[in-house]
């Protein structure tokens, strides 16, 4: 067996066991806030928006997915939406105007006060997602940033930032896919399990 090539597979997996591990313990809270922020939104009609490049447009799709079908438990679907799945849209804003605006203009479409756009760059610093979130929020519209340990424009564009202490694409990317489950698993504690939790914050609003 390569020795060299099994070391790349076990300083993989401990990168991200660190990362990961170090990530839930700084974060725990800031998860619930999260999840509650939009439990709150689809609590009142609200939808939930992904967007992203390259793995996280991947990710936008699967997120949205589990709100659409079901995470774990049996329940309702709820609106979640990929920014990056219609190829039609994608291609005519890209090639008439710029693909810096493939997102901003669906933001423009289809965000409405109160809704929820969540934002996904490991640097921090892709231009279509940084304009969506510009735009989301001029629109009323909470905004979440998804961004490694740099955050490039994210932190001033975001009202939550979930920041991964990693500069290290993939890794990152998979704390990105683990965070966003267990959002998906707190919302439907939130809207399913705990209504009680979430009333004081209902009312608030």
């Amino acid at each position: 067996m390569s020795e060299s090539a099994l070391k790349k597979v076990m300083d993989h997996a401990k990168l991200g066991l660190e990362v990961r591990e170090q990530f839930f313990q700084t974060k725990a809270e800031q998860m619930v806030d999260v999840a509650r922020a939009i439990a709150v939104s689809l609590a009142r009609g609200g939808k939930v928006m992904f967007c992203g490049n390259g793995g996280s447009a991947a990710d936008s799709q699967h997120l949205a997915a589990e709100f659409v079908n079901r995470f774990k438990m049996e329940r309702p679907p709820l609106p979640g939406l990929a920014l990056t799945t219609d190829t039609s849209i994608l291609t005519a804003v890209g090639n008439d105007y710029s693909f810096d605006l493939v997102f901003e203009k669906q933001v423009q479409a289809l965000a409405r006060p109160g809704d929820v756009l969540v934002g996904m760059s490991t640097s921090g610093t892709s231009a279509n997602v940084l304009r969506a979130l510009r735009e989301a929020r001029n629109r009323d519209v909470t905004t979440i940033g998804m961004t490694g340990q740099n955050g490039g424009d994210m932190m001033a564009a975001s009202d939550y930032l979930i920041q991964v202490p990693c500069g290290d694409t993939p890794v990152i990317q998979e704390i990105h896919i683990a965070a966003g489950h267990v959002i998906c698993h707190l919302v439907d504690h939130f809207l399913f399990e705990s209504v009680a939790e979430l009333q004081p914050f209902l009312q608030g609003g």
